[in-house]
Formats: C-alpha cells, sequence, structure tokens
C-alpha cells in the first residue's frame, strides 16, 4: 500500500512538473499573411512547369509539380528588403510556364482565404511555316567523284 502510495505521488510530481505541449497561438511565428496561387490550364489541370514572379524580384518561384500551388506570405527583393504581405497589398504577380501565355496578375490582400485561381492560355503558333536555313558543314556537301584519286590509305 505504501509504494502504491508512494508511486502515486511520483507520477503526480512528474506529471506537474513536466513541461506541458504549448499550443501555438494562430499566426505566431509567421510574417505575413499567406497567399495561395493555384496555376492550372484551361481544362482546369495543374501545369507542374509553371512559375511565378513578382516584376521587381529577379528569382522565379517554382510551383508544386502536384497541385500547381504556391503559397507565400513574403518575398525577398533584389535590394535585400522584404516584401510582407499584409491585408490591403496590392500584389502584382508574373506567372508563366512553357508553351503558355504569361499572365500578369494584380492582387490585393485580404486577411484571410487569399487563394487565386489562374488559368493560363495555351500558346498558338504554327511552327510549319518556319523555314530553317540550311547550313552545310564539310562533309555535308556531296563529293565530286574524281576516278582518279583512290583511297586515302
Amino acid at each position: 500500500m505504501r509504494q502504491l502510495l508512494r508511486l502515486l505521488l511520483l507520477t503526480l510530481l512528474a506529471l506537474t512538473l513536466a513541461p506541458g505541449t504549448a499550443l501555438a497561438k494562430k499566426g505566431e511565428g509567421s510574417v505575413g499573411t499567406r497567399v495561395n496561387v493555384t496555376v492550372m490550364n484551361e481544362a482546369g489541370e495543374a501545369i507542374p512547369t509553371a512559375v511565378i514572379r513578382h516584376p521587381d524580384e529577379a528569382d522565379r518561384h517554382r510551383v508544386n509539380s502536384v497541385d500547381g500551388s504556391w503559397e507565400e506570405e513574403v518575398l525577398y527583393m533584389p535590394d535585400g528588403t522584404e516584401l510582407i504581405f499584409e491585408p490591403g497589398l496590392v500584389l502584382f504577380l508574373e506567372i508563366s510556364a512553357p508553351g503558355y501565355e504569361t499572365q500578369v496578375i494584380q492582387y490585393e490582400v485580404r486577411k484571410r482565404k487569399n487563394f487565386v485561381e489562374v488559368k493560363l492560355a495555351k500558346l498558338n503558333f504554327d511552327d510549319e511555316e518556319i523555314e530553317e536555313p540550311m547550313m552545310s558543314f564539310g562533309r555535308d556537301t556531296p563529293r565530286e567523284s574524281d576516278s582518279s584519286a583512290g583511297p586515302a590509305n
């Protein structure tokens, strides 16, 4: 009985002194308001090769190759400043992908639910009309047959 009481007291003491799991408050540790951009084609399928960039930024940000989404709450500009996404900020983004027309969108950041869907149109160009110039390189031109010339050995 005495050992059971001692075990119970030690367990209670350990539980009261053990650090509890602290729950983080919403927004704690985040810099700005999260903006989510999803890039799709006209059929509603994700474009895995799409990239997103701010016009003043040099870096291109790749979208998730599975669902075509990109999310961020801050962009780092070439001059070292941070563009923090805050409610009321008008954000310009350039979205492009190989084989699709590039779009520049303007979006005003809200307090929550910042989900933007961008549909890129397929780039239509007729490459059959393009004539490629013929350039000869050394042996590309046929040899003249000269019967007096023998093998090169």
